[in-house]
């Protein structure tokens, strides 16, 4: 009977623990999936800046708008994005990307 109820004791500990562990997964991925939400906004705003950077566009100078604009994202949104970018070609079977200055 000892051995009955030292059985069913793990096994309430066991569940208890993946209960647990399914639950902290599950708050990290939704804090991940509301960070890259929010990227994903902030990203957005850089809508602004497209007459600066689109190659053709006679803009020579950002405007006041798009620093701002550039200002408020956080640091490591814009260096994922940066990243991510830069690996996209090879994810694609494209040869690496070779920008001049």
């Amino acid at each position: 009977m000892a051995g009955l109820k030292s059985q069913v004791s793990l096994k309430s500990n066991a569940s208890l623990l993946v209960l647990i562990i399914a639950v902290a997964m599950c708050a990290a991925l939704q804090t991940q999936i509301a960070s890259a939400q929010g990227c994903t906004a902030e990203l957005n705003n850089l809508n602004v800046c497209a007459p600066f950077v689109v190659p053709g566009l006679s803009e020579n100078e950002p405007t006041a708008e798009c620093c701002s604009a550039l200002q408020s994202i956080e640091h490591d949104c814009l260096c994922n994005t940066v990243r991510i970018a830069a690996r996209l070609p090879a994810h694609c079977n494209l040869p690496p990307l070779t920008c001049g200055n």
